[in-house]
C-alpha cells in the first residue's frame, strides 16, 4: 500500500468519527508528529561533533559570518 492509499484510508476513518473521537485522533497524530521530530533531533545529536559544529554555525550566523546563496551561485 502506498502513501496516497494510506492517506485515503485514514481520511475515510476520520470522516466516520464523532467530534469527541476526532479530538482523540488529533491528539494522537500530534503525539506521533512530535515523536517523529524528537527522533530526528536525537539522531542528529548522536552524530559525533554535531553539537559543536551546530554551535559554531549558529555563532557565525549571529555575527554575520555567512555567504549568501547569490554569492555562492556566482562563485560556482
Amino acid at each position: 500500500m502506498n502513501t496516497g492509499e494510506i492517506r485515503q484510508r485514514i481520511q475515510e476513518y476520520v470522516d466516520q468519527l464523532s467530534p469527541e473521537r476526532l479530538l482523540v485522533a488529533a491528539d494522537f497524530l500530534a503525539y506521533l508528529a512530535e515523536r517523529e521530530d524528537n527522533d530526528a533531533t536525537e539522531e542528529l545529536l548522536n552524530i559525533q561533533g554535531f553539537k559543536e559544529a551546530f554551535a559554531k554555525a549558529k555563532n557565525n550566523v549571529e555575527s554575520g559570518k555567512v555567504v549568501s546563496v547569490d554569492q555562492l551561485k556566482r562563485k560556482y
